[in-house]
């Protein structure tokens, strides 16, 4: 029996688009097209503006554009600014235990057209990272939260280079040296959540996956074992101490645990963990009408991991308050709506929103974490200053989760809001059919932001 590391790269030095089920093709499409579009809406934001800044443009054969600029970079550089974007705003998707797009596509994107890949490819690359990811996360009983890690710099740093190593079509030997030097290059903080580092996360493994797969592709060795081993990836970040070690068959190409976790798309750019209050509370504001004088408290019940990466009590910028439950409910309360608008930080600071804010009340009533499938429902109540209570429902599934999702015209319309300002008539349209039917498309480089420089704000 081979060890894990060995499985996984065999796995992914075999993988064709024609082996990976539709289920999981579309998915990996999903993905695609929803972060280019929160990618663009985060392109101007000051965490990309400032890492582009630091960033020369490059000609030649390696090199791939900024989304949308049409600006060309190295192709590693691409993906890395790519990537601060489409985390700035955290309105990316949500999966596994991390957001699997935000590092995924900037990375494939930026490679797949340096290197002129089919779109196919793209999305099995994308399946591929997906699925080690998944495979890692089931191997380990904790939560990386807990112990301070942002999964999707430490898990998604090998996810990418998992997918970089399926691009380049590596063999199995590369391809493993891929997945150990992948290994060693995540890194991210749960503290520096609701800072410009947040976003750098996600930018620097979309990043370090391409270096990952270039330097193994050139002969660069790593552990054979570095996954499994005991001083190796799973038991060096493991939060439990007793991640899953045993010599099994971990059926990469057979079981398919895409097929069965999904993604989540977001439909409000927050931390993903507000998403199942901001249901509940949206809809007690319409049923009852509520205004901001009639309500004495809002309770909110939550997971305890959930509540600690929400940990801006009193956010006074549009950034903190993407992690603060007091905010998601006050924005749902005296706006009637958590959108892009309201994470200014004008608004955070308008004294309407700060005594909405002051009347929340959270409480940790589960460990589980939103947009995990087995996690416990949300709960939000409402105590008027008439003394009634207003109780939802619990919420399990947000809107636009897996398990409940959003219609294609869903997507689109958000596809659309994000990117209105940012493309010109029509090609907003043109790009949102090419993404979704990514599997049809022969290049990389015939996707439209691919091909001309594209307007953009000032």
């Amino acid at each position: 029996m081979t060890g894990l590391t060995r499985q996984a790269a065999e796995f992914l030095a075999g993988l064709h688009p024609d082996a990976v089920p539709d289920i999981c093709l579309d998915t990996a499409a999903l993905g695609t097209t929803d972060c280019v579009a929160v990618m663009i809406a985060g392109s101007e934001e000051d965490a990309s503006r400032l890492v582009r800044e630091l960033i020369s443009p490059a000609s030649g054969p390696d090199t791939a554009p900024l989304i949308p600029s049409g600006v060309m970079l190295a192709s590693a550089d691409a993906a890395l600014v790519n990537g601060v974007a489409a985390h700035a705003l955290d309105y990316d998707d949500v999966g596994i235990d991390g957001h699997p797009s935000t590092v995924l596509v900037p990375a494939i994107l930026a490679e797949g057209h340096a290197l002129g890949i089919s779109g196919a490819r793209a999305l099995a690359a994308y399946v591929a990272g997906y699925e080690l990811w998944a495979l890692l996360d089931s191997l380990e009983p904790g939560k990386l939260h807990d112990r301070g890690f942002h999964p999707t710099a430490v898990q998604g740093t090998v996810a990418t280079a998992a997918a970089c190593a399926v691009l380049h079509g590596l063999d199995a030997d590369r391809a493993a040296n891929t997945i150990a030097i992948g290994a060693s290059l995540g890194a991210g903080l749960v503290a520096n959540f609701g800072t410009m580092t947040k976003p750098l996360h996600a930018g620097r493994a979309a990043q370090s996956g391409i270096l990952a797969a270039r330097l193994a592709a050139r002969g660069f060795t790593a552990s054979p074992d570095v996954l499994e081993h005991r001083t190796g990836y799973l038991r060096a970040h493991s939060p439990s101490g007793t991640p899953d070690l045993d010599k099994r068959d971990h059926g990469l190409g057979r079981i398919w645990r895409m097929a069965q976790l999904g993604l989540n798309i977001k439909r409000y750019p927050l931390c993903y963990s507000t998403h199942r209050a901001i249901d509940a509370m949206l809809d007690l504001v319409e049923a009852h009408d509520l205004t901001p004088d009639e309500v004495r408290e809002i309770r909110v019940g939550a997971g305890g991991p959930e509540l600690l990466m929400l940990r801006n009590h009193a956010p006074r910028t549009g950034l903190e308050a993407k992690f603060s439950m007091e905010f998601a409910m006050a924005s749902a309360l005296v706006a009637r709506r958590v959108g892009l608008a309201e994470l200014s930080d004008g608004f955070v600071r308008r004294p309407d929103v700060i005594a909405a804010m002051r009347k929340v009340a959270c409480t940790a009533v589960h460990d589980g974490i939103a947009g995990m499938p087995d996690s416990p429902p949300d709960t939000v109540e409402v105590e008027l200053v008439t003394g009634e209570v207003l109780r939802h429902e619990p919420v399990q599934f947000a809107q636009g989760s897996w398990q409940n999702p959003l219609s294609r015209d869903g997507l689109r319309g958000k596809f659309l809001d994000c990117v209105t300002g940012h493309l010109a008539d029509g090609r907003a349209e043109r790009l949102f059919e090419q993404l979704v039917g990514l599997r049809r498309i022969d290049n990389l480089r015939d996707l439209d932001f691919a091909t001309a420089n594209l307007p953009h704000r000032h």
